[in-house]
């Protein structure tokens, strides 16, 4: 068996040619995404939280109703109840809009640039921070899992 060698794996390393500044582009490129996958994150959590606060609503119609209060369980129903968000759109819209225009072009152009620029490596600035942060030899400062 042959000894693991250290540093990052062929698949976080820069290709040959690659300058400091394209990686620190591709570096911000990729921190800009992250960034919208969690905005995406709180998207969906946004749709999901309306959806059941608009499923509650059915059980507060029917409490309003039990207690003596007609008008006010008439108005939630006809008004809240299964309204748009915004207008002429529920939240499964607003994310498939989301995911089919804005979030599905920012992924294109992200592989794109990592696919013309470094053949397709992903995270190459963040693996050469590791590499001048850690301390080789040291316990938990290893560059890549054990092979194994």
């Amino acid at each position: 068996m042959g000894q693991q060698v250290d540093g990052p794996d062929r698949a976080h390393r820069r290709p040959a040619g690659v300058s400091d500044a394209t990686v620190e582009a591709l570096g911000k490129l990729s921190e800009a995404l992250e960034c919208v996958e969690r905005a995406r994150g709180h998207l969906y959590s946004l749709h999901q939280l309306i959806g059941h606060a608009d499923l509650m609503l059915d059980d507060a119609v029917t409490l309003f109703r039990s207690a003596g209060h007609p008008e006010l369980a008439g108005r939630i129903e006809e008004d809240l109840l299964g309204r748009n968000v915004i207008a002429g759109r529920w939240t499964f819209q607003i994310v498939e809009d989301f995911d089919d225009g804005y979030y599905a072009l920012f992924r294109e152009l992200d592989r794109r640039a990592r696919d013309e620029l470094v053949g397709g490596r992903r995270h190459l600035y963040e693996a050469e921070m590791k590499e001048r942060r850690r301390s080789p030899g040291r316990p938990g400062h290893e560059a890549r899992p054990a092979e194994g």
